[in-house]
């Protein structure tokens, strides 16, 4: 049975009303601010987003990681904020959507606040304060009290002027009873551009560090950090069960990595190093051979914005076919699953040439497809689970495919819509879900187990791994 431990973290949320209320702008000027004072934060996102903790990461100098209620259970969140805040002297949680937004219309359920709740985090609201004043503290209030647990501590104001603050403090505070942290006046010059997944990856752009160093600029002018780090530090201890995981032989997992394939949980690939897998990072978009390795897995990320380039790449794409032919066990999601197929045509109508280890073509349309949380259910035995296991996932993409599988049912949590989804034979498991192994860590293990028989089979018969 697992040890119940407990353990002090000074902890805070970042929460709105709503999207693009500013969330990772505070955020992000919040970490950074921190990491000047020398102070050592760790990140997290609420929800499966997989972009905001790229700018968390790369703003703090380690992975930030994602906290997730319907794809993670509630012990399992609970460990993953504690060892990975373990050695550092303040959590940072990013909320997502609306405070109280959830798996539908009516519920709570995964929801940022379900998350603080869970976490006993207190939580500051940052309010948008464009095209409004009094009615701002209605809407404070509506928030703050919609719960008797709602767990709200304090206000961050957003694109606020500074002539305007200490009126808007005054009224706020008198009217809340919450205190008003702080700041931001609009930044254009922080700006940072969208696309249809959401903002561009942190690595796409080439000014951040001097947009991050502006915006910790201008936190430590006007937000009250070591009010900040008085609210965090409200929190109590964190109770949370200890997980042991059992360490198999050492196998070599390839894992594409660079801007293309880039959407991978931090805590997914580390399970797997704890289980005794050797992550080896290579890029399709650069590297002309896959790495020597006993498994492989393709993550999503933006093959419809390089697909010319994963095109060109001729040899990487014989590589990767070859190892499939050969039965490297291989897990492909969303954009690594786009890559094996037989082409990719993007939102100009041009078409490229992919792996074409699975028959069909991917086609980028123009809005979301079977947009987000589903779970799964095996139809057929495959290489992470027996027929008839389930686990939790998300789909997030705009483009589609002429056949997109058959080997999972993915069922909706409210609604029940369902449709079939993944391609399973052999070692392949190929398909748009996202999933995170935590949710059901078996899927790992099974993984790692027919990397293992991979590796054997190729030494038997004195074969490379490839």
């Amino acid at each position: 049975m697992e040890k119940v431990r407990q353990v002090k973290i000074p902890r805070i949320m970042f929460a709105a009303a709503a999207s693009g209320s500013g969330k990772t702008t505070v955020t992000c000027a919040v970490l950074q601010a921190l990491k000047n004072r020398g102070i050592k934060p760790a990140a997290f996102k609420c929800g499966p987003d997989f972009i905001d903790p790229m700018f968390h990461s790369e703003i703090i100098g380690a992975h930030a990681r994602n906290l997730d209620l319907f794809m993670l259970p509630e012990e399992v969140c609970k460990y993953l904020l504690a060892v990975n805040s373990a050695q550092a002297d303040i959590a940072v949680l990013e909320g997502v959507m609306g405070y109280y937004d959830g798996l539908g219309a009516a519920s709570a359920e995964a929801s940022s606040y379900h998350l603080a709740v869970v976490t006993e985090t207190p939580v500051v609201l940052v309010v948008d304060c464009s095209g409004a004043s009094l009615s701002l503290a209605a809407l404070v209030n509506g928030f703050a009290r919609f719960r008797p647990d709602s767990g709200i501590e304090g206000i961050i104001l957003n694109n606020l002027s500074n002539s305007l603050y200490q009126e808007y403090k005054q009224m706020l505070e008198a009217k809340t009873g919450l205190s008003v942290v702080g700041f931001l006046p609009p930044l254009p010059e922080c700006f940072l551009e969208s696309r249809h997944l959401g903002l561009v990856t942190a690595a796409e752009v080439e000014d951040l560090k001097q947009k991050m160093a502006l915006l910790a600029q201008q936190a430590e002018r006007t937000i009250d950090l070591d009010m900040l780090f008085k609210i965090a530090d409200k929190a109590p201890q964190l109770a949370y069960q200890e997980i042991n995981i059992n360490k198999g032989t050492p196998v070599t997992i390839g894992v594409a990595k660079d801007r293309v394939f880039c959407f991978y949980y931090q805590d997914s690939l580390e399970l797997l190093e704890k289980m005794g897998a050797v992550i080896h990072f290579f890029s399709p978009l650069h590297d002309k051979t896959l790495p020597v390795c006993d498994g492989l897995l393709l993550g999503g990320g933006y093959p419809e914005l390089y697909a010319e380039k994963l095109a060109e790449n001729i040899f990487m794409l014989k590589s990767l076919k070859e190892a499939l032919a050969a039965g490297i066990p291989c897990l492909a999601e969303c954009g690594g699953y786009m890559y094996l197929l037989e082409s990719l045509v993007d939102k100009e109508g041009r078409e490229y040439k992919m792996t074409g280890f699975l028959p069909g073509q991917a086609r980028v349309t123009s809005h979301l497809n079977r947009f987000g949380y589903i779970t799964l259910t095996a139809l057929k035995d495959n290489v992470l689970c027996p027929a008839g296991e389930t686990i939790k996932a998300h789909e997030f993409h705009y483009s589609d495919s002429t056949d997109n599988g058959n080997g999972f049912l993915a069922v909706k949590p409210i609604g029940g819509r369902s449709w079939n989804c993944i391609h399973t034979q052999g070692n392949l498991v190929a398909g748009y879900p996202h999933f995170h192994f935590w949710s059901n860590i078996n899927f790992a293990y099974s993984f790692l187990e027919r990397c293992r028989a991979y590796r054997k089979a190729m030494q038997e018969t004195g074969r490379c791994n490839l």
